[in-house]
């Protein structure tokens, strides 16, 4: 973990959302490039060999995507690359689809042994489908172009993987019902995406608790908020605005944030009548 926490994280370009540009990246993938051509691969032999998908291989090739520590790993010891590939990792710079503001809390996300979220406005991105993402990024003003849609997506999916990778971290979600009713993207889209919800959430250490709106006041009206502890137990919230996100390293605002979520999770629905009211809610879609 980074000593390095402001209180704020900021980004002076317009619309903070927007992945800075880098050459690290790119150079990153021309090192794995020249590896995999020295090797006699193709990107169709190299995939298996690595367990990731042509098209993963072939935007961290193309400086799309940044490489998970993972398949840093894999790809230095498939192609002997003298540990080039390793140390060409260090220094990448960015990591696309995640906003600027937004890193600093994914970094620490990543290595998390306890997450809590709540939120009041949409599916929170690790549980969202594609075609979930596909609406909101899809439909976000200012307008992205299709490869910004893309690289989005394959950043959340990137993240998603917290869930199965994780086993040990232990997540709570609570959701706000009107969230879960809203057809974002259609009535299709909205049953996969409940469908995904149950499916994910039948795991030991993911419990998901909705905040029913017959609930007139409860202790998270201020707005969306994550928490997060460390491997070194210490905890972090998060809070996201329009264009601009705030990590928060303050213990006492921590502990009132954690009092707060504390007191949701008590007046939220149970694991339990949350799963029967997502079956109610698909049902009806």
């Amino acid at each position: 973990m980074t000593d390095e926490v402001p209180g704020e994280v900021t980004d002076a370009a317009p619309y903070g959302s927007e992945p800075e540009t880098s050459d690290s990246l790119k150079a990153f993938g021309e090192v794995v490039k020249a590896f995999r051509r020295r090797a006699g691969l193709t990107q169709e032999q190299f995939a298996p060999m690595v367990g990731y998908s042509v098209p993963t291989i072939a935007s961290i090739e193309q400086g799309r995507r940044l490489p998970s520590a993972d398949f840093v790993e894999r790809a230095e010891r498939v192609l002997d690359a003298f540990g080039v590939i390793r140390a060409a990792a260090k220094h990448l710079a960015r990591k696309p689809g995640l906003a600027s503001w937004f890193r600093q809390w994914a970094k620490l996300e990543a290595e998390a042994v306890t997450l809590y979220t709540y939120e009041n406005r949409l599916v929170p991105g690790l549980l969202q489908t594609p075609a979930y993402a596909r609406t909101i990024f899809g439909e976000r003003i200012p307008a992205l172009d299709d490869d910004e849609v893309e690289t989005r997506i394959a950043a959340r999916a990137e993240r998603k993987k917290l869930l199965t990778d994780r086993p040990h971290t232990i997540f709570s979600f609570i959701i706000e019902e009107h969230v879960l009713r809203r057809q974002t993207g259609g009535s299709e889209a909205m049953r996969e995406q409940i469908t995904h919800i149950l499916d994910i959430c039948a795991r030991r250490n993911i419990d998901l608790q909705i905040m029913p709106q017959s609930r007139g006041h409860h202790a998270g009206l201020d707005g969306p908020m994550r928490l997060l502890e460390t491997p070194e137990n210490r905890w972090y919230a998060y809070s996201e605005g329009q264009e601009n996100g705030l990590l928060i390293p303050d213990s006492k605002v921590v502990s009132i944030l954690q009092k707060r979520y504390a007191r949701m999770r008590a007046q939220a629905l149970s694991v339990e009548d949350s799963v029967s009211l997502l079956r109610e809610i698909r049902g009806a879609l």
